[in-house]
């Protein structure tokens, strides 16, 4: 009796302990990841065809009223079709998750040794001993919700996603996509020369391509300079070749 008790005073010692541990150290991990995704992929997209589109236009000697309409009709079809993309994408993971979900579920009720097998595998992959990791299994499998949990994470790598994610998705980056076409395009709407207007296209999305590249280093964890030279790079690339494409188709 006097052993039990002092073997529940100790754990809550632990546990408070742990607690206040907690409690004074914070991690502050940056979580919005699949936001700054679907901005990336639509500000990306968004400065890099519009701008190739308004260069290749130029090339073929088109006015920038033509150029400025053109572009606009791009600049929608391109986020409606992104951001169906992107919410088809993100409908697909969570219906996957969910058909693996069911399947987990089945496999618990049905061959639960089996299961149980995998979770000491599992266990034993991360350097658990059978003396340790034993009552870890034994304790999931008086918790089905937990077990479950446990197998979508650890054996599948799987994440439970939100509801809201694919509208989300979609809406971010659609929106992403417009404000990023907008940038090549401002140039039309105030210079009625088309040769003129390209060049200043050519400076202002440069410009933009430079900045959303370094902020997509900062947020990434890679190199903000290299990643800015790099989404620089790229869109210079392309412009360039729909420019030089258009004058070849021409001549």
């Amino acid at each position: 009796m006097y052993e039990n008790l002092t073997f529940l005073a100790n754990e809550t010692m632990t546990q408070e302990l742990n607690r206040s541990l907690l409690n004074q150290h914070k991690e502050k991990h940056f979580t919005a990841g699949e936001i700054v995704r679907d901005i990336i992929i639509g500000v990306s997209d968004g400065l890099t065809v519009p701008f190739a589109l308004a260069a290749g236009l130029s090339g073929a000697n088109a006015s920038s009223s033509i150029i400025l309409t053109a572009g606009i009709a791009e600049v929608a079809a391109g986020a409606i079709s992104m951001g169906l993309g992107g919410y088809l994408a993100a409908k697909s993971e969570a219906d996957h998750y969910m058909r693996e979900l069911k399947r987990e579920q089945e496999e618990i009720v049905a061959v639960p040794d089996t299961e149980a097998a995998e979770v000491a595998e599992i266990l034993a992959e991360y350097g658990v001993q059978p003396h340790e990791y034993t009552p870890v299994v034994n304790a999931l499998r008086k918790n089905p919700q937990a077990w479950l949990d446990f197998m979508m994470k650890f054996e599948l790598g799987l994440e439970k996603p939100d509801p809201k994610r694919a509208l989300q998705s979609a809406l971010t980056i659609a929106i992403a996509y417009i404000v990023g076409g907008i940038v090549p395009l401002l140039p039309y709407m105030f210079i009625s020369t088309a040769g003129r207007a390209v060049l200043a296209s050519v400076v202002v999305t440069l410009i933009a391509l430079l900045i959303f590249g370094y902020a997509k280093g900062h947020f990434t964890g890679n190199k903000p300079i290299r990643s800015a030279l790099q989404t620089a790079f790229i869109g210079a690339i392309a412009s360039a070749a729909a420019f030089g494409m258009a004058k070849v188709v021409q001549g």
